[in-house]
């Protein structure tokens, strides 16, 4: 057993050596238009590093050339399909500039907008290249109208979106769990009006009263009547906004604390004016 495992390694090697040969002649070779042939078998074999390399050499040979389009566009995909999306996306964009009217404008143009999906980064991180993306998308269905890829375009902003408003969530919990209260209540508003559509939007607005509901509990009491009563008033755009939720009830008890809370305040106001 252990002969038949070695014999398959010296296979290996012999025809990992053999390759690496002849990708070095072929770097080394001054035929340009040799050059070229075999970055395209390359290419057809799916051995992009290889392509790529020799691609990159050629770019500046056949600039203006008929067999330009074709290297720039093999070049781009090399890079994208060796996952090195920033060089890809870069490339992309280069060749619509240089190509606007090829009849690969349109692949071109959504893997370029695909590119920057891809360098799409965790949550917890800066989603410059989320926001691009969607924004990308949404130009290709723009200026695509019919595309085929118009569905998987869509799917990818709404893929977008959400990691968006995870992002914002995480965010305004954040300040929940910090007692930062109007800083969390400030923060679930604009999510649930920058996600108005969002299935989870009736737990935004709920997070909203419950965050000014806190934050008036710990106020000193010459502001604390004012911040109850935003809680009213925030609990009352909840009925307006989601007048079916399975939340109101648990809106609703705060509405009710805040509602207490200001009769207790005033009979206590009455009480001391009346003892002066």
């Amino acid at each position: 057993m252990r002969i038949i495992k070695l014999s398959i390694t010296a296979v290996f090697l012999v025809a990992l050596l053999s390759s690496c040969n002849k990708y070095s002649k072929v770097a080394k070779s001054k035929d340009y238009n040799y050059k070229l042939k075999m970055a395209d078998e390359y290419f057809a074999k799916k051995k992009y590093k290889n392509a790529q390399q020799l691609y990159e050499e050629l770019f500046p040979v056949f600039k203006g050339n008929l067999s330009f389009e074709d290297l720039y566009y093999k070049d781009a995909y090399c890079f994208y399909m060796m996952k090195e999306y920033r060089d890809a996306e870069s490339l992309f964009k280069g060749f619509l500039e240089t190509f606007p009217n090829s009849s690969r404008a349109e692949e071109v143009d959504y893997l370029h907008a695909y590119s920057f999906y891809k360098q799409s980064p965790k949550v917890e991180l800066e989603q410059v290249n989320t926001t691009k993306a969607m924004g990308m998308m949404q130009t290709f269905i723009n200026t695509h109208p019919g595309s085929t890829r118009t569905k998987d375009a869509t799917e990818i902003i709404d893929k977008c979106r959400a990691k968006l408003e995870q992002k914002e969530y995480r965010a305004a919990e954040l300040y929940f769990n910090l007692a930062q209260f109007r800083a969390s209540a400030i923060a679930f508003t604009n999510l649930a009006n920058n996600y108005p559509e969002s299935v989870r939007g009736d737990e935004y607005k709920l997070k909203t009263v419950k965050s000014y509901y806190r934050f008036a509990k710990e106020s000193i009491v010459e502001k604390q009547i004012e911040r109850f009563e935003k809680v009213i008033t925030e609990y009352e755009d909840f009925v307006d906004r989601y007048p079916e939720s399975k939340l109101l009830k648990d809106a609703e008890s705060y509405k009710n604390l805040s509602q207490n809370h200001i009769k207790e305040i005033k009979n206590e106001q009455t009480q001391t004016s009346v003892k002066r």
